[in-house]
């Protein structure tokens, strides 16, 4: 079962906060955000291989999709919204799209990719995530965690804030986010935008302002898109009070 931690009581009659952090990050990822949100009760939960789930393991998207329901149904949660941030956005996309989506309200995504088209681009991928999973499995984890922040995602990471992020991921069992690196790669992730445009309950992308590659993405795939300034791709960690504003605007009004 997916360990999880509940970071808000909220209000009775509203529908839960489920937080889905990235690859790396673990239930603290939401605090802070959580914390700007207190009417609405939070669940943050850690993804398999990661944080207190780190002996949890995950086969596919299927997998963690369900793994997700279980969780829900075992705290008695019937009405959430579904919160995540890159991977675990990814992985809050796919649940939306293909799983058990009973009491599913919206989605908000930071900086998710919502898939490839062509079979040629996830083969790559699928290659490029294999080379970060063995190095992860068999390299001191710190030298893998200061080259996985020079990637140009991250670019625009100041030296303090990627050395935070080194300090913070640094205790996590390389082997374990390996296997969910491979288990849930962009490469074995469906081309979900078909699915995304058709969608039946509220979605928006949250994207940092410099975070151009996702805006792009969000755009390409004529998905609702909100910009948190003066942030990159980690936009709730570069600047949590205008990205809590973007999404309190959306969880009051998400027509």
């Amino acid at each position: 079962m997916l360990a999880t931690k509940v970071l808000q009581q909220g209000e009775a009659d509203r529908p839960w906060l489920i937080w889905l952090h990235g690859l790396l990050g673990n239930n603290n990822e939401w605090r802070v955000i959580a914390s700007r949100c207190p009417e609405w009760p939070s669940l943050a939960i850690d993804l398999p291989g990661h944080g207190d789930s780190v002996a949890v393991t995950c086969s596919s998207f299927d997998d963690i999709s369900a793994q997700i329901s279980s969780t829900l149904q075992m705290h008695g949660i019937e009405r959430y919204w579904l919160v995540g941030y890159s991977l675990g956005g990814r992985i809050a996309m796919y649940h939306a799209c293909c799983g058990n989506t009973t009491g599913l309200q919206g989605v908000i995504i930071e900086g998710g990719n919502p898939g490839l088209a062509d079979p040629a681009l996830r083969a790559q991928r699928l290659t490029h995530d294999a080379a970060w999973a063995e190095r992860f499995r068999h390299d001191p984890i710190e030298q893998v965690l200061a080259d996985w922040y020079q990637q140009p995602v991250f670019a625009n990471l100041s030296a303090v804030h990627r050395d935070a992020l080194i300090g913070a991921r640094k205790d996590n069992s390389g082997a374990a986010v390996a296997d969910m690196l491979e288990a849930t790669s962009l490469g074995k992730q469906p081309f979900l935008v078909p699915q995304l445009q058709q969608l039946a309950i509220p979605l928006v992308v949250l994207c940092g302002a410099d975070d151009h590659k996702f805006q792009q993405l969000a755009r390409d795939a004529g998905l609702p898109l909100r910009i948190v300034p003066q942030a990159g791709h980690n936009s709730h960690l570069a600047n949590p009070q205008d990205f809590v504003a973007e999404l309190r605007t959306f969880l009051v009004n998400p027509g």
